[in-house]
């Protein structure tokens, strides 16, 4: 396997986390009252939009030659970086 495949297993495989913890906010923002709803509506939204930032660099990165990957890794990073500060937001945001 190439270190190209084998990084975006890796990326894919932390992504379905990030989507995981989203649903779980998604559930928790159900229950929530009302303001709190209102309140977590913003960050699930701010995680679904880094969800599909980071699914699209993933897919340039994939889609690119063995050359040329390593030049989107940075994007890709970037992306994953972003969407992980989103999911601590939302979790410490979530605990309040």
């Amino acid at each position: 396997m190439s270190t190209k495949e084998t990084y975006k297993q890796k990326i894919e495989a932390e992504l379905e986390l990030a989507q995981a913890k989203l649903a779980e906010f998604k559930a928790q923002a159900k229950i929530s009252t009302a303001d709190a709803r209102i309140k977590h509506a913003k960050q699930v939204e701010e995680i679904e939009q880094r969800v599909g930032a980071t699914k699209a660099k993933l897919k340039e990165l994939g889609e690119a030659s063995e050359d040329a990957w390593e030049q989107l890794k940075d994007g890709v990073e970037s992306a994953w970086s972003a969407l992980s500060v989103a999911i601590r937001n939302a979790a410490a945001k979530f605990k309040d």
